[in-house]
């Protein structure tokens, strides 16, 4: 069995997933990007299991363990790249993230309670439904009891958003923290990996989500 992190169906040919490919489809999208070496990056942290696995999102937040993955939503962005839309299958997910030695998270903020999840709102009301996502057969409340009472962590952020850059990380086991004041979007690619999703379709999801939400169209991509 090929596992699918780091590849690629093109023409029904597995092709390795390169850093120049990441380039060429955001560049295709209108966006800047370059690809920049970890040694070359400030702030690159080990990933620990206290850490959440947590949303892109760059603001202020009431959570102090940032030291786990980055992905678009939360463990949301694994129900989205599974089309899993119920609640009994948000449950299984956070007891898997958990098995997999990660604090399950997802999040709200303080001005639209759980619906402050960007990515969430996005994947709830329909605008990934022409990338062929069905939706969520829950709301925002629903879903982060249902983290909570499988043993995950609720997160709330504050402050408006910011962010001047995405960071995708494609380093194993490494992350970046976040900074309020000094905002990026960080997107762990490798962990895409781990949950065996299909990660074309995650990097490019989180690319809309990014742009969806009038987002800075500038990336780096970060290598070993």
């Amino acid at each position: 069995k090929v596992k699918r992190f780091n590849y690629l169906l093109i023409y029904n040919v597995i092709m390795p997933l390169t850093p120049e490919d990441i380039v060429g489809v955001l560049e295709g999208r209108g966006w800047e990007a370059a690809i920049v070496k970890a040694a070359d990056m400030e702030g690159m942290v080990d990933v620990k299991p206290t850490g959440i696995l947590k949303c892109v999102d760059g603001r202020g937040s009431d959570n102090t363990s940032m030291c786990g993955p980055k992905m678009a939503g939360g463990i949301y962005a694994i129900a989205h790249n599974r089309h899993v839309t119920s609640l009994d299958g948000l449950k299984e997910i956070t007891k898997e993230v958990a098995a997999k030695g990660h604090v399950p998270s997802v999040h709200g903020d303080h001005s639209s309670d759980m619906m402050g999840c960007g990515f969430f709102k996005l994947w709830l009301t329909g605008r990934f439904d022409d990338m062929g996502y069905p939706r969520p057969d829950f709301d925002a409340d629903q879903g982060a009891k249902a983290v909570k009472e499988a043993g995950g962590f609720i997160e709330m952020h504050h402050g408006t958003h910011e962010e001047k850059v995405v960071l995708i990380n494609l380093v194993e086991n490494k992350t970046l923290e976040p900074n309020e004041n000094d905002q990026r979007f960080i997107v762990d690619g490798w962990a895409a990996g781990k949950f065996d999703l299909d990660v074309p379709n995650s990097l490019v999801a989180a690319a809309a989500t990014v742009e969806m939400l009038g987002g800075p169209k500038k990336a780096k991509i970060i290598v070993a």
